[in-house]
């Protein structure tokens, strides 16, 4: 527990506080509702669950280990990540998946790894779902759209026989013209090559046929057009299960926010204002189910290139929270109980992670205002869309599993246990 800083009187590897100790002087309880010492200046909720992030191990420990992506886990108050399979060797057989297991067991907080829809993510042949199923949370090609229909029609098929969710990343490879950020007047005033919004929907549209036929559960990741919320909608409404994710960058930013840096280079890209809109209205009526960072590091350089040529990627996990508490909650355009919701029980109902809210939980000081500095991040990645923003929100403690994984500064728990 050397990462773990100790403070006078607490032994971070002892057992924690449990939530029901020190909920009752909180702001929040554990199950979201407002608790009766509006005075007291910490919040306590559930272990935040990301069901989106890229740890890069195996193959990529250049940009993210896994014990640095689950320290910045644990710092932004998330007990349980789920890895997306774009590593390598990329787990699409057991074999493979052996190799992401060995480098989650790395992990100060709970890692639910993914295995991979098709061989290699390359979309032409399908995984060894059966092979993999006792052993990852559910299969994905993130990174990639599958472009087979038959292929993801005997995906969907194989994953609904294990009782496996598919995850999507919906992109049409053959819209995406060689664009670097969303087809819209920053592109045209700045001359850049866009991505257009049918690159996203298209997939969405034809997937959704898919489920209808296959009876698959199905989530769609990282969603970012109005007509992927309108799709979606309708398609819940038909009684499809279907459930989708966004990321904060979406629910916040527009392309009127970019500037010619790589914090701003992300896929898929940042969309217009009438998106981000449509955004929020799917997170106020239901639609859109769970909050996911989509944390995607790169090294420095690899994101010094600008708007054109650096990698997409953004990371999020150490500031997710006080973002979307800062821009959406303190604003009253989304309830709190909400927002933690699509961060804690919803992500975790849909993908089956089980966990006792009692032992794995964090603390928060709401009315800490700081300034986002990435160059303080416990993750390798420095690139954030939020670097500067004023934001209200502070972790102060996370506990996984009954054991302190994350301790702020100065902050000792025993003072909340003793009041």
């Amino acid at each position: 527990m050397e990462h773990v800083r100790k403070l006078p009187g607490i032994d971070p590897s002892q057992s924690a506080p449990t939530a029901g100790e020190v909920r009752d002087e909180c702001l929040f309880s554990p199950d979201s509702r407002p608790a009766s010492s509006p005075e007291n200046e910490y919040a306590v909720f559930p272990g935040f669950v990301d069901v989106h992030v890229h740890l890069r191990e195996p193959g990529f420990s250049r940009k993210e280990t896994v014990l640095t992506g689950t320290l910045a886990a644990a710092a932004g108050g998330y007990t349980d990540v789920c890895p997306m399979p774009n590593v390598s060797p990329v787990p699409d057989s057991a074999p493979h998946l052996e190799e992401t297991l060995k480098a989650a067991r790395g992990g100060v907080v709970r890692v639910h790894p993914y295995g991979s829809l098709t061989v290699g993510e390359a979309g032409e042949v399908v995984s060894d779902l059966e092979g993999m199923a006792n052993s990852v949370v559910a299969f994905s090609d993130d990174g990639r759209g599958v472009q087979d229909e038959g292929v993801m029609r005997e995906a969907m098929l194989r994953a609904k026989a294990l009782c496996k969710v598919v995850a999507a990343h919906c992109e049409v490879n053959g819209l995406l013209r060689g664009g670097c950020i969303h087809e819209g007047k920053y592109a045209r005033e700045h001359g850049y090559p866009g991505i257009c919004s049918e690159s996203e929907w298209r997939e969405v549209e034809r997937d959704l046929e898919l489920v209808r036929d296959t009876g698959c559960a199905y989530h769609v990741c990282h969603v970012s057009t109005k007509e992927s919320v309108e799709l979606i909608r309708a398609a819940k409404a038909d009684g499809v299960d279907v459930t989708c994710e966004t990321a904060p960058h979406y629910l916040l930013l527009d392309d009127s926010d970019l500037r010619d840096s790589g914090d701003f280079k992300m896929n898929p890209p940042l969309r217009d204002a009438s998106d981000r809109e449509a955004l929020i209205a799917g997170v106020l009526d239901g639609t859109i189910d769970v909050i996911a960072t989509d944390h995607a590091p790169h090294t420095a350089e690899e994101k010094s290139r600008g708007l054109r040529d650096s990698l997409m990627g953004v990371v999020g996990l150490e500031c997710a929270f006080p973002a979307l508490y800062t821009g959406l909650v303190r604003t009253g355009i989304v309830p709190p109980e909400r927002i933690i919701r699509m961060m804690t029980s919803a992500p975790a109902e849909r993908f089956g992670i089980v966990r006792d809210p009692d032992t794995n939980y964090c603390v928060w000081d709401l009315g800490e205002e700081y300034e986002i500095d990435p160059d303080k991040f416990l993750s390798k990645g420095r690139s954030t869309p939020f670097r500067g923003m004023k934001v209200f929100g502070k972790c102060k403690m996370t506990v996984c599993d009954g054991r302190i994984v994350w301790i702020d500064d100065g902050f000792d728990p025993s003072e909340i246990t003793k009041r």
